[in-house]
């Protein structure tokens, strides 16, 4: 699956380089056979950002892409249009994507991460639960799609952020740039996707990989 995303990651436009951090030997391995660049981070770390964080200390990038590793089928426009939240946008820190739900049934799925925007484009809040809460309509609501684009000096800031009460009951690590005052730049996109937390979601995965595969 680390192979997937990996290869999927280096098709973008917009990256000058790909690196798998991980702190598994077994993972490290697996990676050093595909020929990826691989960077043994410490054990311990409470999110893909601060694991993120680890890394950039030793980079020179002014831009930092946390594409998370259960996303084999991550679209590598996807990834692009993510940077351009940055690129063009100079008074934010950070930047991200939110794609349509047409799914009813992931409306009330805590496992779907809903996001709502203010007008100019920036998150006012991420959640586990329905938001907004439509009284008398069902509303227009968005899924984010967690991947995101640091600036890196906002980056080596974040691990030292404190973590607050937001963050704590929702288990949303990006409620922390919110909580202590920074902007997050949400760009739409129609990218669907496709994590894998279970077995169930592994397969099918798996399936669409055999299907991509054959066509090809």
């Amino acid at each position: 699956m680390v192979q997937h995303v990996f290869e999927r990651a280096s098709q973008s436009r917009y990256l000058s380089g790909v690196v798998i951090a991980t702190d598994s030997e077994e993972v490290q391995a697996a990676a050093r056979r595909f020929g990826a660049a691989v960077r043994m981070t410490r054990a311990g770390h409470s999110s893909g950002t601060d694991r993120a964080a680890e890394v950039a200390s030793s980079d020179s990038a002014e831009f930092i892409v946390n594409i998370q590793g259960d996303e084999p089928l991550i679209d590598p426009g996807a990834i692009d249009a993510a940077v351009t939240g940055l690129i063009h946008g100079s008074d934010v820190p950070m930047s991200t994507l939110k794609k349509r739900i047409e799914n009813p049934e992931e409306l009330t799925n805590p496992n779907v991460v809903k996001v709502v925007s203010d007008a100019a484009g920036n998150a006012l809040y991420f959640s586990r639960s329905m938001i907004p809460f439509g009284r008398d309509t069902l509303p227009v609501c968005f899924k984010h799609v967690g991947l995101y684009v640091y600036r890196r000096d906002f980056l080596l800031r974040y691990s030292g952020l404190p973590v607050g009460p937001l963050e704590k009951a929702e288990k949303l690590e990006q409620l922390r740039a919110l909580e202590n005052g920074f902007s997050i730049r949400v760009l739409e996109t129609e990218y669907e996707s496709l994590g894998v937390d279970t077995p169930e979601d592994l397969e099918r995965v798996s399936k669409l990989i055999e299907l991509r595969t054959v066509d090809q």
